[in-house]
This record gives structure tokens, sequence and C-alpha cells, in this order.
């Protein structure tokens, strides 16, 4: 566990050891989460990075006669 100070604009410095293991990395977007009286900070995926990961799923679907 790190412990962080806020500064007086509200701002805290994500520890390396905590960046590092998530991989933020400078001018990264991330959402910012209030839940049950804690903080969490979630990498956003830049859709480009998403591309093709659904690739080889199988997207057959079995329809009831009655659908056909």
């Amino acid at each position: 566990m790190q412990i962080v100070t806020v500064s007086p604009k509200y701002q805290v410095v994500i520890p390396r050891l905590v960046r590092e293991e998530i991989g933020i990395k400078p001018g990264q977007k991330v959402q910012v989460i209030a839940y049950q009286n804690r903080i969490e900070i979630i990498p956003l995926v830049p859709a480009a990075q998403m591309r093709g990961f659904l690739k080889g799923i199988n997207t057959t679907i079995e329809r009831e006669v009655d659908r056909l």
C-alpha cells in the first residue's frame, strides 16, 4: 500500500510502482470513480488499441425453429 498526499489544488501523484504495475503512461486518460467511500482510478484504453480483440470469437447463433 502506498500513501500519497493531496495538494492544496486537490492533486495527487500516482506512485511510480503503481504506475508501472498498471501501465499508466504520461498523457494517458484515466477514469476517476468514487465508489463505497473510496476513489478508484481506471486507465482508459484507446479504441485503436482495442481493435481486433474479438478476433476468432465464435459468432454463430443457434436459433429456435419458430424464429427462422
